[in-house]
């Protein structure tokens, strides 16, 4: 086991979530606590850490996804509303659309078939429903809820998305699985994944007004039925300020493009990057060229425009990798492994695993690097304690899946946040009851099956 600096390597985390609590902004609290953790690395050579841990980032293969991917989402969904193919969409659907429960409860069965990636689900979704829901008064904290709730909880459930194809590698790389037998073995974990379908199957009851708004939603939901805007405070850096200039846009303008999307990013092997490349080179020809929507220096501009308006978005992600990175460098993840260890036992190593490893996940925001680390652990150590494999492996999956819907520095909360219009901390906090409650039930049942099975 690495060192760590025992319970000093908390401090980071404890500093993000309290200036973000304080400001209620995510990028300055990510900021302010990495500067922290490099200090307590460095010295007094922090800040020129810091900068040296951006410029390292960003070299990073997985950065430049990021950055590329969320980028080129943002020129194509500025296509897509500047031609008015995203109108076109939601009005068709306002057609059989009688009320704010089916609105978004439609939204929810999108990102159920959007199950792909988790970044393509939440911008896709996101920017299809806003018309539509807003259509209804939904405030925006509501529709990002629903659209975050089957991003990262939907992917960890279906066994070919980016997710599942990850985790499954890991499960090759580790000896869990033979070479070539990740997914057959992943589709045995997959029932045991408690936090994903218990967050994606409450989304149902959340919309159909079962369970009632709590807390800062319902708050939300106030401020909207007194007249209030749609959209929280501050959700103006989140939001792309588009006129459409298309005449007669028609549905075939957003269904196309997303069709090509989807497929591109299955033929890619399940690579959303190669997915949006294709899908916007599509959509330029096809707005340009077949419609004649735009002409192409002014496509081109739209989409230089929309690449740029993801600024803010891109970096929040980027920040909150360096807030990674200094987790690391302090061994957060270790610590908590050996705190825990001493405790651990064959019938509450599954809830155990769920409930630290979900504390870890809403610290660091780092969801796959935990599972790097974690499963070649967790899986020799269940494996020697004679408890239930599959059921062990799902509850770290669980905690990965519970980080990523409630973590407020996040991928696809801050990617929801953004394809809904909504200021990144109202969603996080007025999202955060409804992954307590799913979380707290997840643990209710690691604790019933790891005692059962």
């Amino acid at each position: 086991m690495e060192a760590h600096y025992g319970l000093w390597s908390v401090i980071p985390a404890l500093v993000v979530v309290a200036v973000a609590l304080r400001t209620r902004k995510t990028f300055e609290a990510l900021l302010v606590g990495s500067l922290v953790g490099m200090v307590m690395l460095h010295k007094f050579n922090g800040l020129s850490a810091l900068a040296d841990g951006l410029r390292i980032l960003l070299t990073d293969d997985t950065i430049a996804w990021i950055i590329l991917v969320s980028g080129l989402f943002g020129s194509l969904i500025r296509l897509l509303v500047f031609t008015g193919g995203t109108k076109a969409f939601a009005e068709t659907l306002q057609q059989y659309i009688r009320g704010r429960k089916s609105a978004l409860l439609l939204t929810w069965l999108l990102g159920l078939i959007i199950f792909i990636d988790d970044y393509l689900n939440a911008l896709t979704v996101g920017n299809a429903m806003k018309r539509v829901t807003d259509s209804f008064k939904v405030p925006r904290e509501m529709l990002a809820y629903v659209v975050d709730s089957t991003a990262a909880p939907i992917c960890v459930i279906i066994p070919i998305s980016t997710w599942a194809i990850y985790i499954s590698g890991l499960f090759e790389s580790v000896g869990f699985a033979e070479t070539g037998q990740g997914v057959t073995a992943y589709l045995s974990v997959v029932p045991f994944i408690s936090y994903a379908w218990i967050a994606v199957l409450l989304v149902p009851f959340v919309a159909a007004g079962i369970i009632p708004p709590l807390g800062a939603m319902k708050r939300a939901e106030q401020r909207v039925k007194d007249g209030g805007p749609l959209s929280p405070p501050g959700s103006e850096k989140m939001m792309m300020h588009i006129e459409i200039e298309a005449d007669k846009p028609i549905i075939l303008d957003f269904l196309l493009p997303i069709a090509v999307l989807v497929f591109a990013t299955i033929w890619f092997d399940v690579d959303a990057l190669k997915g949006v490349v294709y899908a916007l080179a599509f959509t330029i020809v096809y707005l340009t060229f077949i419609r004649r929507q735009v002409s192409l220096a002014k496509a081109m501009e739209e989409a230089s425009n929309g690449f740029k308006a993801m600024f803010n978005v891109i970096t929040i992600v980027v920040m909150s990798f360096v807030l990674k990175e200094v987790n690391d460098g302090l061994g957060l993840t270790q610590f908590v492994i050996e705190s825990v260890s001493p405790i651990l036992s064959r019938a509450w190593l599954p809830a155990l695993a769920f409930i630290t490893l979900s504390a870890v996940t809403f610290a660091t925001g780092s969801f796959w690097g935990v599972y790097a680390i974690t499963l070649p652990i967790i899986i020799p150590l269940a494996q020697s304690m004679d408890a239930h494999i599959w059921l062990s492996v799902g509850a770290v999956i669980s905690a990965g899946a519970f980080g990523s819907h409630a973590c407020f520095y996040g991928d696809s909360t801050v990617l929801s946040s953004s394809a809904t219009g909504c200021n990144n901390m109202a969603h996080a906090v007025t999202q955060f009851p409804y992954a307590l409650i799913a979380g707290t039930l997840a643990f209710i049942s690691y604790v019933i099956m790891g005692h059962f099975l």
